[in-house]
């Protein structure tokens, strides 16, 4: 009786222990059951929110680049970064802003454009032609927007006026070659020949040339134009219109007008006044000066990068032209390069300085 009552006392054992054993696992598949739900819920979704939350504050990128330093060029470059800062966009906190100067190459613009193209930004800002083309012939896909651009056309970055359904928009600092003419007129009333310095390798000079040659024929006026290659080669140019020409006119010729300073000590010896389309050419010794403001413009391309950045696409908004114009008149040179000016014309002008 004494064994078969430890026989059963320990069948019973054994089997509570397996119960007990059986509660213990069932209990652990429960927790590990548990644990997993938890990890593919809670975290999964808290990483969805954080990734949602980081692109929605992931600070913009606009890089920008001109093919040169000079005052023109700089104001549109200040117009832009001002539009973008008035409008919220705050370099160092939700803006990543990087500018880059070709400084007068070609072969420099196209470096910048790849090394621009490479880091991805979210708009490109391209200052004058050559670097809008360079930053065109890089990149078909990430945004470009062109600015300080004569004839966009003619340049081959859009093919009309109209929505280019490209990665590409912008705005041009185009102007009336018949209003030049007759504020050319209105400052020497005399004038029978125009002189025209030029670089021959940009195409905003050489097409402004063909313009103007067509223009003044119409009124029975002449053009010598001489081509000055280099900035070391202007003054030469210069000098040889001395007793040719009864002004210099002068465009938005990136090498003209970063050896202003060299083009203006030929006009102001040899007593031939000097006509811009820059407006910042007058502080520098041009006599008059009608043309786009060159900030305003600037924030006019700040515009259409913001929309940009916002979401609409460049290819389906239309290129503009700059909408500013002013007539700045320079008193002093006009006196240095042998001027009178008229009342008419100085009433005229949006500013008067004396420099």
């Amino acid at each position: 009786m004494f064994i078969f009552s430890s026989i059963h006392y320990f069948f019973k054992q054994q089997l509570l222990t397996k119960q007990a054993m059986k509660k213990s696992l069932l209990r652990q598949s429960m927790l590990h059951v548990m644990a997993l739900s938890l990890l593919t819920s809670v975290p999964f979704t808290s990483f969805a929110d954080n990734q949602a939350a980081d692109n929605n504050t992931a600070p913009k990128f606009v890089a920008i680049t001109a093919i040169v330093e000079h005052p023109a060029l700089d104001n549109i470059r200040k117009g832009v970064e001002d539009e973008l800062k008035d409008n919220g966009y705050i370099a160092g906190e939700n803006l990543k802003l990087q500018f880059q100067s070709a400084q007068g190459s070609s072969a420099n613009a196209a470096q910048i454009a790849k090394q621009f193209v490479a880091s991805k930004p979210d708009v490109i800002v391209g200052i004058a032609t050559p670097s809008s083309q360079a930053l065109a012939a890089t990149t078909k896909t990430i945004p470009i927007v062109f600015t300080g651009v004569t004839d966009p056309i003619a340049a081959k970055l859009t093919t009309s006026w109209q929505a280019s359904k490209t990665n590409i928009t912008g705005v041009s600092d185009a102007v009336s070659l018949d209003k030049q003419i007759d504020n050319m007129l209105k400052i020497k009333p005399s004038m029978k020949t125009v002189g025209y310095v030029y670089s021959p390798s940009e195409i905003n000079s050489t097409i402004v040339l063909k313009e103007l040659q067509t223009a003044l024929a119409k009124r029975n006026l002449n053009i010598i134009a001489v081509p000055a290659q280099r900035t070391s080669d202007i003054p030469t140019a210069a000098k040889s219109l001395k007793g040719k020409v009864d002004l210099i006119y002068t465009a938005t010729d990136n090498n003209v007008i970063s050896a202003y300073e060299s083009l203006v000590k030929v006009a102001n010896e040899s007593k031939i006044p000097l006509i811009a389309t820059d407006p910042e050419s007058t502080s520098r010794g041009a006599v008059a000066a009608l043309g786009m403001s060159y900030y305003d413009l600037g924030r006019q391309s700040g515009k259409i990068v913001i929309r940009i950045l916002k979401g609409e696409k460049p290819g389906d908004i239309p290129p503009e032209i700059g909408n500013i114009m002013r007539l700045i008149i320079n008193t002093k040179a006009a006196e240095r390069q042998g001027v009178v000016l008229s009342d008419e014309v100085l009433k005229s002008a949006a500013e008067v300085i004396e420099k």
